[in-house]
């Protein structure tokens, strides 16, 4: 079945208008799919409607229009606020509907959420995602799947047609944001590792395009590397993902592996880098604003953006 023939039968509603929930929302109606999109701020309702979009401010509302509706907001206190709050999706959708949790949460929770999404006929896909603005805006993120398969059925194939790689890890929610704790460390150690390499190579003298082009092409490269490190050559920090979500992610992270007495050393490290970001004012930037807490400490010049003194 296409993704057209899907949009006849379901109604996909995206909840988080943010940097991979619009390009989440925008993939779907690419593919055919009726998509109504929902946000806080008006600004991203409007930039959804601009192109070509449905939006709605009213939770409620979209409760009711929806078969499936992908939560992908900040944390979990957001998710439980869409999920059990006021109007929340709990009262509003259908039975046989089924909520896609993609925020990045405690493993222990989406269990929790499924047996009381349960007692009303939901369903609940934990469904937490990576690969950043620019995979979700074309349709490539990877999407860490994990419950019933009768949630997966009531989802028909509008996972497909949000994500470029949808892994199905089991049949218990929690599996899902099980593989995206593991994910977390390494995408945090990498940036975090990534600004500080760049940082040393500029106190040393190094050019720090050079440096770039250099480590992309050797064994030091990675793709959070070659992913940030033009964010520090372009002097724009605009945030795609910010230093905030990994201190709130490793911290998760950290939580987690403390109730499995499991040591996490490099994680912490990182943890703090970041920690140390967001304390000096940072924490609302990209995440390679990381290499601003090293710049302040040794005096480096940063490369400015363009048209800025």
């Amino acid at each position: 079945m296409s993704a057209a023939q899907v949009s006849k039968q379901k109604v996909l509603g995206v909840v988080g208008l943010g940097s991979m929930g619009l390009g989440a929302a925008l993939t779907a109606l690419r593919k055919g799919v009726t998509t109504l999109g929902l946000d806080t701020r008006a600004e991203a309702r409007q930039r959804f409607v601009a192109e070509g979009g449905s939006a709605t401010e009213s939770l409620a509302e979209l409760g009711a229009r929806c078969d499936a509706v992908l939560v992908l907001v900040v944390n979990a206190a957001q998710t439980e606020a869409v999920l059990f709050g006021p109007d929340g999706l709990l009262g509003t959708l259908e039975p046989g509907s089924v909520v896609i949790a993609s925020a990045t949460v405690d493993p222990s929770l989406p269990p929790a959420w499924q047996q009381r999404l349960a007692s009303r006929g939901l369903w609940l896909i934990d469904a937490p995602v990576s690969g950043g603005a620019a995979k979700a805006a074309a349709g490539q993120m990877t999407m860490m799947a994990s419950g019933a398969p009768e949630a997966f059925a009531a989802a028909g194939e509008l996972l497909d047609a949000i994500a470029g790689k949808v892994y199905r890890l089991g049949d218990r929610p929690g599996t899902g944001s099980t593989v995206k704790m593991v994910n977390q460390p390494l995408a945090g150690v990498h940036i975090a590792a990534a600004c500080e390499a760049m940082a040393l190579g500029m106190r040393a003298g190094a050019d720090p395009r050079a440096l770039y082009e250099v480590i992309s092409n050797s064994a030091g490269s990675s793709w959070m590397f070659q992913n940030r490190v033009p964010h520090i050559l372009d002097g724009d920090y605009t945030p795609l993902s910010a230093v905030d979500i990994f201190v709130k992610d490793l911290g998760i992270v950290l939580d987690a592996a403390r109730r499995l007495s499991f040591p996490l050393p490099l994680a912490a490290a990182a943890h703090q880098l970041y920690l140390a970001t967001a304390a000096a004012g940072h924490g609302a930037e990209d995440d390679s604003a990381v290499i601003k807490f090293y710049a302040a400490l040794a005096g480096i010049e940063l490369p400015k953006a363009v048209g800025k003194p």
